[in-house]
């Protein structure tokens, strides 16, 4: 298998790159599969406490391997296409440690499909980013017309699939799916100083508030704040949150162990 995704660990931060610059990063099953290893393989070492996720070359990713998808003899073997790309995104988004896109260039189709599956956001000034399947006579199919319009108001995220029309990334920050804009070329040192901010949190605390804002969107408010209730009572008992008090009082910044 060729390496499609490089990993590198920095500073507590595991630094995924996506590696087929000649490709405009385009996505494979091979990428997808990559990215479940590289996923399992970080996601209990403990040196590793935020992901950022990056592209090689002048784009973060075009989007879903073309090239693969037309060498598909019948709608099964796009189905399966679909359904790894779907099942790594998914993995992403579940991941218990905080993740951040450091997008550049563009992202398209399958490409802004995965920085939607990540935490936060940062992008370079003029980056373009949309959902273009409209215009090839399909959809989005690997999460994007189901975690933009959770992003993004309804009626925008309609336009950009119904149109397949990209937005830029100043106005994808107005409208709060861009999290910090940087200046061409600085897409990666920003997210990793936003990543960086992430690792100095407790590691328990940082899954739990995942959980609690993911899972809690799908749920009633009165059921989502006893679930919050429930989280925050569990931490308590930690002792990264007698951690947290006593380097509160010393004035000094916590040392936290994830227990």
């Amino acid at each position: 298998m060729n390496t499609v995704l490089r990993a590198e660990l920095r500073d507590r931060i595991a630094v995924l790159t996506l590696d087929r610059p000649g490709q405009l990063n385009a996505l494979g099953s091979e990428t997808a599969e990559q990215l479940k290893q590289t996923l399992a393989d970080v996601r209990d070492n403990d040196d590793v406490r935020a992901l950022v996720l990056t592209g090689a070359g002048r784009a973060f990713s075009a989007g879903a391997d073309l090239g693969e998808i037309e060498s598909f003899t019948a709608p099964g073997q796009f189905r399966a296409f679909v359904g790894r790309l779907t099942e790594a995104f998914a993995l992403l988004e579940d991941f218990p440690k905080p993740s951040v896109a450091a997008v550049h260039g563009f992202a398209f189709g399958g490409g802004l499909e995965l920085a939607l599956a990540c935490d936060l956001r940062v992008a370079e000034r003029g980056t373009r980013l949309g959902l273009p399947e409209m215009k090839l006579g399909v959809l989005p199919g690997a999460g994007g017309t189901q975690r933009l319009p959770r992003l993004l108001p309804p009626a925008i995220a309609k336009q950009m699939i119904l149109t397949g029309e990209p937005i830029d990334a100043e106005r994808a920050h107005a409208l709060g799916l861009v999290n910090e804009l940087a200046e061409p070329g600085g897409a990666l040192k920003t997210a990793e100083a936003l990543a960086a901010k992430l690792t100095s949190g407790a590691p328990l605390a940082l899954a739990a508030g995942k959980r609690l804002i993911d899972y809690g969107l799908g749920m009633d408010l009165e059921s989502a704040i006893a679930y919050e209730r429930e989280t925050v009572a569990v931490l308590f008992s930690t002792e990264d949150r007698a951690e947290g008090l006593k380097a509160f009082r010393e004035r000094r910044p916590g040392d936290f162990r994830g227990v």
